[in-house]
């Protein structure tokens, strides 16, 4: 048997590294569905209108204040009108537009649970798992989190 020389040998490796790069390339609308968030405290539908995509709270693991009885609303928000606003069904996601490769950008992300909105990015990490990039600035300086596939 011949021995493989250094150089076939980091051919071949190039050449299967680049297949799984190419592999890996998505289409625009692979991440529309539920995902859970990384607590699995809530349930997330990214949809798209028009050409880009959102995403909106379809179901919380507590749904209801535990005080008051009543549905959670956004009473974080910097908008002291929007403090009532139901956090079910709230849009937390906007504007997000697919790069042609493997990231959907341009958008932002809202933090109900600190009132602020952040620059966002969204990858897949795997098949069945988004990574949530959001930041300020320079995406540096910012916080990653992790949405599963699920179903409603």
């Amino acid at each position: 048997m011949k021995k493989i020389g250094s150089i076939t040998f980091l051919f071949l490796i190039m050449t299967a590294w680049l297949g799984v790069r190419v592999n890996a390339q998505h289409k625009p609308d692979d991440i529309l569905g539920i995902w859970f968030n990384e607590e699995k405290t809530s349930k997330v539908e990214i949809f798209k209108a028009g050409s880009l995509y959102f995403a909106k709270i379809v179901w919380l693991k507590d749904p209801n204040d535990s005080i008051t009885g009543k549905p959670r609303v956004d009473n974080l928000n910097p908008d002291v009108k929007l403090q009532k606003t139901p956090l079910m069904g709230l849009i937390i996601m906007k504007n997000f537009a697919f790069d042609g490769k493997d990231e959907w950008e341009d958008g932002t992300i809202y933090d109900p649970k600190k009132g602020k909105t952040y620059s966002c990015y969204i990858q897949f990490d795997s098949p069945s798992k988004l990574k949530i990039r959001g930041y300020i600035g320079v995406s540096l300086l910012g916080r990653t989190t992790y949405w599963f596939k699920t179903a409603l």
